[in-house]
């Protein structure tokens, strides 16, 4: 990945619907230099998708929480990472290291829809041991945005 990907990668988290005509306007290539170069960077990998970015509180799930998992198969267990990444409120599902297994992310409608998914989905994984939930009051910072550097694998 040369500066040019960075470039491209750079514009392309800032706005994922920017044209390929306006990436080659920014970038100072012609039209098909940056659509060959897109396309190499989705099929290399840095890439993955595109998609829409939503409101959560706008769609009725404005309550963010992260909820600890203690598994009793141990933070690897494929079984339990499948079955909590099933839940349809789960943002994110994250194998830890300490005293959890998993850290998950989750959207829900207020404290009742919250409790309502850990009695109907999470007590439902039987390998479930224990759970902590922390409730998000205000965010500061929220992005999906990566920092497109220079690094040591270039």
């Amino acid at each position: 990945m040369d500066e040019m990907d960075r470039k491209l990668l750079t514009l392309l988290q800032e706005n994922g619907r920017m044209s390929n005509a306006a990436l080659a306007r920014k970038v100072g290539l012609a039209p098909s230099a940056v659509l060959e170069r897109v396309r190499k960077l989705e099929s290399q990998g840095p890439i993955r998708g595109f998609a829409a970015l939503m409101d959560a509180a706008v769609l009725g799930l404005p309550l963010l929480a992260f909820i600890q998992v203690k598994s009793q198969d141990g933070c690897w267990s494929d079984e339990t990472s499948r079955r909590l990444s099933e839940i349809p409120y789960v943002m994110e599902v994250h194998s830890v290291t300490g005293d959890d297994c998993y850290l998950v992310k989750v959207r829900a409608r207020d404290t009742n829809h919250l409790n309502l998914m850990m009695k109907d989905y999470f007590k439902s994984i039987s390998s479930i041991i224990s759970t902590r939930t922390t409730i998000v009051l205000a965010t500061s910072k929220e992005s999906c945005s990566m920092p497109i550097e220079e690094t040591d694998c270039d």
